[in-house]
């Protein structure tokens, strides 16, 4: 996310203003100040109005790798690792290993540690550069609505290419389908007449598992079982399927489709290409995925420090597995940068086959 550029006060020329001091005194009388030019006058009235910025927050990486060890021991979604991981944090911390006064340094050194055991993605100390709300999940539902607000909402880039193929990139994130549902319903009627469609999910790195339902059931003529959540929280499972009714035309269960992919894919992005290629829906074209299939929440540790742990698992009714640590791997394989030609000209080919309307 890019915000604007922050720019300093014009600094006033000091050669000018001393020659501009020497004609004034001239004009004066002995003892008395003499006027300040007014663009100077209006400089210097800047300088003193102007905002200094806030004073760090105190930072103590005591209570934060406390409060995150906490969380471990009561979220994680594999509680035998969480108690290997809050052993490993406590020692560090009695090591003095997180002596920093620096929340950002301090985030890069836990998460560090947080990812040492099996590599889980989701399992960090996030640092936010502007201070974050208190509650739980907030501090990540106020970057969404960032992102929301910046990507329209959720639909950077909808194009017809030649050959009647319907180009949807869906990005940065599948935002939660209370809030994407309008946009994602309009793009997806959209490409509907198309004759083949490419779901750009190269930049995609996340995603709320609802909302993975809601673009499938536009990509699917028959209500069907997506994935299977286990959440740790009450040993409770939770289905994931299609809807029966879509706002909208589909384009349905049986056009060429083609899903792009590329390192960053990532958590829903790369559930959403999992789901329909291990379905036989998509083909998928480009780089291997980032490898996180495991929801998360989020807490506010610190105003600048965000513990993530997940809470859950995906279990897909198809390969019995996910994605986990290995990523989607694509059914043709290449640079990102070069997925969307290659699947074009995929898409062209399949439409040049006989039988095809």
């Amino acid at each position: 996310m890019t915000t604007p550029a922050q720019h300093s006060p014009r600094q006033p020329d000091e050669n000018q203003n001393e020659n501009e001091s020497q004609d004034q005194d001239q004009d004066q009388g002995p003892g008395q100040q003499p006027p300040q030019p007014q663009d100077q006058q209006d400089r210097l009235d800047h300088d003193r109005l102007r905002v200094q910025p806030p004073a760090p927050l105190p930072l103590s990486p005591s209570t934060v790798v406390e409060k995150t060890a906490a969380l471990l021991l009561d979220h994680y979604v594999f509680p035998d690792v969480a108690g290997e991981l809050a052993g490993l944090l406590r020692r560090r911390l009695a090591d003095g290993a997180y002596a920093t006064a620096s929340a950002e340094e301090l985030a890069a050194l836990v998460t560090a540690d947080l990812q040492s055991s099996n590599g889980d993605r989701h399992l960090r100390l996030l640092h936010h550069a502007q201070p974050v709300p208190a509650g739980q999940g907030e501090a990540t539902l106020a970057a969404l609505r960032r992102d929301f607000d910046a990507s329209l909402g959720g639909v950077p880039r909808l194009e017809l290419m030649s050959g009647e193929v319907a180009l949807l990139e869906l990005g940065p994130v599948l935002f939660p389908v209370g809030w994407a549902a309008e946009p994602l319903s309009a793009a997806l009627g959209l490409v509907s007449r198309a004759r083949a469609l490419i779901l750009d999910l190269r930049g995609t790195r996340g995603g709320d598992p609802d909302t993975v339902a809601f673009v499938c059931s536009h990509l699917l003529d028959e209500r069907t079982h997506l994935n299977t959540m286990h959440w740790r929280e009450n040993d409770r499972q939770e289905q994931s399927w299609t809807q029966p009714y879509v706002p909208g035309p589909r384009f349905g269960g049986t056009k060429p489709l083609y899903v792009l992919t590329g390192r960053r894919t990532f958590s829903g992005g790369e559930e959403l290409s999992y789901d329909l290629q291990q379905l036989g829906r998509a083909q998928v074209v480009g780089e291997r995925t980032g490898g996180g299939a495991h929801p998360r929440e989020g807490w506010t540790v610190h105003p600048h420090l965000e513990a993530t742990i997940p809470v859950g698992r995906a279990v897909n009714p198809v390969s019995g597995t996910n994605w986990e640590g290995t990523g989607v791997r694509p059914d043709v394989p290449c640079e990102a940068a070069d997925a969307l030609d290659r699947a074009h000209a995929l898409a062209l080919a399949r439409l040049a086959e006989p039988g095809q309307d």
